[in-house]
């Protein structure tokens, strides 16, 4: 198995309960407003898909329930987050939040994130968040993982020279696999010196309630940072 091949699509459930009537009508009325359409052409500047334009913007995939990008939104109101999450009702909880906190500093995409990858232009994000993805344990499923040198090379084009790209995650060997991937890549520098570094959550972490259910079941979560050099 080459498990360098990066994965041509994500994987696993695009939904899972019935989404409740608020939900619902959010997933018709807020989401049109806020998403983003990787078919229409490509802007030079992502800072202009936001009202406030802004010159700083960060990527989250894979955004679960929307505690850590809704934090980070509220917490920096004046940088525009793009958060990627193909589950609805991950997608319709978020909605919830943004809607009762008003944030208009948050814009979403609800499909493959590969997609958006290819869409945004060089250079453009500050930061690139993937949070405890899904870590696919098996052997023969892990060229789903979407850790890959194919997808770091997107992940390096799109990240400016001194930006960051954060992954957190409590499978062993999905953070191993992670720092293997990351040191064979010539694009990201994994500049940790001590057990902190990567024990510790950064700084304003909010935590997640996926975060929380894993530590109560005795996983240890790891938090790499990888500056792009």
């Amino acid at each position: 198995m080459d498990e360098n091949r990066a994965p041509r699509g994500l994987y696993g459930r695009k939904k899972g309960h019935p989404l409740k009537p608020r939900q619902a009508h959010l997933m018709e009325s807020l989401l049109p407003k806020l998403a983003l359409d990787p078919e229409s052409p490509r802007v030079e500047r992502p800072g202009s898909l936001f009202p406030h334009d802004p010159d700083v913007v960060r990527l989250e995939i894979g955004f679960g329930g929307g505690e850590h990008l809704v934090h980070q939104a509220r917490t920096n109101p004046d940088i525009g987050i793009v958060g990627c999450e193909p589950f609805l009702n991950g997608m319709a909880k978020a909605l919830s939040a943004i809607d009762d906190h008003g944030l208009g500093n948050i814009r979403l995409f609800g499909d493959d994130a590969l997609h958006l990858l290819s869409w945004l232009p060089d250079a453009s994000l500050d930061r690139v968040d993937l949070l405890y993805p899904d870590p696919w344990p098996k052997r023969r499923h892990w060229k789903r993982r979407f850790v890959s040198a194919e997808n770091l090379s997107a992940l390096a084009r799109l990240i400016r020279p001194g930006g960051e790209f954060r992954f957190a995650s409590d499978i062993g060997h999905y953070v191993n696999w992670t720092l293997r991937h990351c040191r064979d890549h010539p694009a990201f520098d994994w500049q940790a010196e001590t057990a902190d570094d990567w024990r510790k959550p950064w700084p304003g972490w909010p935590g997640t309630r996926y975060e929380q259910k894993a530590v109560a079941a005795g996983r240890v979560p790891a938090y790499l940072t990888f500056v792009r050099v």
